[in-house]
C-alpha cells in the first residue's frame, strides 16, 4: 500500500480480472450471433452434392433426381440413339455447344463424360419449364424428322437426345450440364467436377 491507502497490485489483479472476465463475456454473447450467420443445415443441403446410383438404369431409361433444387435428368442411351446425333447437326442451333453451360469434360457431341449416360438440368433454357421426354422416333405431333429427344410443351422448344436445342426454336441455348464425376462404374456425384 501507498501513502494514498491504494493498493497498486490489488488495483492491478481486479483490473486485469474484469478484463478477462469481460472477455470471455464477449466472446459467450457473440458465438450465437456468429453463428447465426453461417447457412442452416437445410441451405447446406440444398446445395450439397448429390450421389446417384446407376446400377439400376436400364438401356433406354430416363430417371430424375434432385439437386439445388432442380431436377436433373439422368439418361441410359444405346447405341443406336447415339448414332443420331451427327446427322442432326445442320438443324441444330449450338450443335457444339460452344454458347452453352456444360462442364469443359462434357464439351463434346454425346455433351456427357461417357457416352452413353446424358445428365442434364431438366429445365428449358427458355423460360425454365420442365421438357418431356420423347423418345419415340417421327410421332405425328413432333414430325417425321423426330429421332427422339426432349419437348417442352410450354413454348414448343426441340432438343435432341444431346440436350442440344433445334434452330428457330425459342430455348436459346442447350440444356445445362451439371457438374459431375464417375465415383465408380455405377454411381456419380451430381454438383462435382470430374
Amino acid at each position: 500500500m501507498n501513502s494514498s491507502g491504494v493498493d497498486k497490485k490489488r488495483r492491478q489483479f481486479l483490473t486485469n480480472a474484469l478484463t478477462v472476465v469481460g472477455a470471455v463475456g464477449t466472446g459467450f454473447v457473440a458465438v450465437p450471433f456468429i453463428s447465426q450467420m453461417q447457412p442452416s443445415v437445410k441451405a447446406k443441403a440444398t446445395g450439397a452434392p448429390v450421389q446417384v446410383n446407376l446400377s439400376k438404369l436400364e438401356t433406354g431409361q430416363l430417371i430424375r433426381v434432385e439437386w439445388r433444387g432442380k431436377p436433373v435428368w439422368i439418361l441410359n442411351r444405346t447405341k443406336a440413339i447415339l448414332s443420331t446425333l451427327a446427322p442432326l447437326e445442320s438443324e441444330l442451333s449450338d450443335p457444339n455447344s460452344t454458347e452453352s453451360i456444360q462442364p469443359l469434360a462434357a464439351k463434346n457431341q454425346a455433351r456427357s463424360l461417357k457416352p452413353e449416360l446424358f445428365v442434364a438440368i431438366g429445365l428449358c433454357t427458355h423460360l425454365g419449364c420442365s421438357p418431356t421426354y420423347r423418345p419415340e422416333v417421327a410421332p405425328t405431333d413432333l414430325g417425321k424428322d423426330w429421332q427422339g429427344g426432349f419437348f417442352c410443351p410450354c413454348h414448343g422448344s426441340k432438343f435432341d437426345i444431346a440436350g442440344r436445342v433445334y434452330s428457330s426454336m425459342p430455348a436459346p441455348t442447350n440444356l445445362e450440364i451439371p457438374p459431375y464425376r464417375y465415383i465408380d462404374e455405377n454411381t456419380i456425384i451430381i454438383g462435382e467436377n470430374a
